[in-house]
Parts: C-alpha cells; sequence; structure tokens
C-alpha cells in the first residue's frame, strides 16, 4: 500500500475507473450477445429491438473511449447485415 497522500488518492479513483470500465464492458458484451440471440431464434421483431440497443451501446461506447470508432462502425456494420439478412 502506497504510503503517500497523492498515491493513495491515486488507488482509489483507479479502482473507481476500473469498476466503471468493467460495467460498460459488461454491458456492451450483453446487449451484443441478446442480438445475438435474437437473430439466432428467426425473430425480426426481437432481433430488431435488440438491434437498436446493441447499436445504442456501442456508439456509447466508442464515444467516451471504450472501443475504438472504426471497431464500433465493423460491429454496428455486421449487426446491420445479419438483421437485414434476417428480413430478407
Amino acid at each position: 500500500m502506497p504510503n503517500i497522500k497523492s498515491a493513495k488518492k491515486r488507488v482509489l479513483v483507479t479502482s473507481a475507473k476500473t469498476l466503471r470500465n468493467k460495467m460498460v464492458k459488461t454491458s456492451l458484451k450483453t446487449a451484443i450477445k441478446k442480438f445475438e440471440a435474437a437473430v439466432a431464434t428467426g425473430s425480426y421483431d426481437a432481433a430488431h429491438t435488440a438491434y437498436k440497443t446493441a447499436v445504442a451501446k456501442v456508439d456509447r461506447a466508442a464515444t467516451k473511449g471504450f472501443i475504438p470508432k472504426n471497431n464500433a462502425a465493423h460491429k454496428k456494420s455486421r449487426f446491420a447485415h445479419e438483421l437485414n439478412t434476417l428480413k430478407a
């Protein structure tokens, strides 16, 4: 454990940020899994609602810097392709 006051504060701040990052990444992964599960069932309506939430989570993660913006664009493109394939 650190002895200096600023080092103690850094430990606290880092742990808080780690929890926040973990929460965002977990919710992003959950939204993606729910969309993929909805696509697997074959229900367009369920997939469409899951698509909206997944895209919103990906956009938020890219805006906050959790994932790169090109990674977000790649994911959203793949989601749209899967959704359109399901519709056709």
